[in-house]
């Protein structure tokens, strides 16, 4: 009676060793790579008489927007001085139907691939599957020549086309992957009810595939968006991304070196992937856990 009386005590909980060596490593992690972002961010707000006083870490004693404005809109990109802003829109005509068309293609592929099971279609996986491997550098030269052969070489659709191409076996595998995971009697049932191939595709498979079309969205555009040496060669003078044009601001050797602009265009680059990351970045967790990769 006693002792149901007597008030417990609680020790306080400590946390293991483990634990904390895990929030040790995470938070060294973060430092790692926030630390250069900091840089950036603050060498973006301070003049040039600023920057050369070497204070490398130190906040800004005058805050200033101007190296952005600059960079957006007047940095010297070589003999031209119009600034990435031109870039912006440029990346965004690439990104937005390099990214639709792939995910629809890579839907259909292992939808056929999953479910219908067509002849040869093994074989047609482990021909994409090593296409996944091969190295850009080395495609490069016949793709210039066939797009150069059908005049689309140096074109918008050129470049789209390109990155459809070498998209199209990681966004089968994806998708494939994540159809293995819906349970077949579905598919049979819809057969019975008399779906076809197209009607049990758009009404019953890609309403269940939100969660790899996010994942598939998110790699595609963050591919896309940050590549340099397909942008270079396919996009043509009049389409360079944004990342060609980042490269050509820092690149620039006339006059003095403005390392507060080439931070601003550095940021403003990476600002459309850090977003994404940032906005939708629990929803590729999910689509991850769901299936997206096994």
């Amino acid at each position: 009676m006693n002792q149901m009386l007597t008030p417990q005590v609680r020790k306080p909980r400590r946390l293991p060793v483990a634990r904390l060596g895990l929030y040790a490593f995470l938070g060294s992690a973060a430092l790692f790579f926030l630390l250069p972002l900091y840089v950036m961010v603050v060498t973006s707000l301070k003049s040039m008489d600023e920057i050369r006083l070497g204070n490398l870490f130190s906040l800004p004693h005058t805050w200033t927007i101007e190296p952005w404005i600059t960079a957006w809109s007047s940095a010297c990109t070589g003999v031209a001085c119009e600034g990435i802003g031109g870039g912006f829109s440029n990346s965004l005509a690439i990104v937005i139907p390099s990214t639709i068309i792939p995910i629809l293609l890579g839907a259909l592929n292992g939808y056929a691939l999953s479910f219908w099971r067509p002849r040869g279609a093994n074989l047609l996986f482990g021909i994409l599957m090593v296409g996944a491997f091969i190295p850009v550098q080395v495609m490069i030269f016949p793709l210039v020549r066939i797009l150069a052969a059908v005049d689309l070489y140096s074109s918008l659709p050129g470049i789209v086309i390109v990155h459809t191409i070498f998209s199209m076996p990681m966004m089968t595998l994806l998708f494939r992957n994540y159809y293995a995971g819906i349970p077949h009697e579905l598919f049979q049932a819809a057969r019975i009810d008399g779906g076809g191939f197209w009607r049990i595709l758009v009404q019953l498979v890609l309403p269940m595939s939100a969660p790899i079309i996010v994942v598939a969205a998110i790699m595609q555009v963050t591919g896309v968006w940050n590549d340099y040496l397909l942008g270079l060669v396919f996009a043509g003078r009049e389409n360079l991304p944004m990342t060609v044009q980042l490269n050509n601001v820092i690149n620039t050797t006339t006059g003095t070196r403005e390392y507060n602009v080439n931070m601003a265009a550095t940021i403003l680059t990476s600002l459309v992937p850090l977003v994404l990351y940032f906005v939708s970045g629990r929803w590729f967790v999910r689509g991850i856990a769901a299936g997206a990769i096994k």
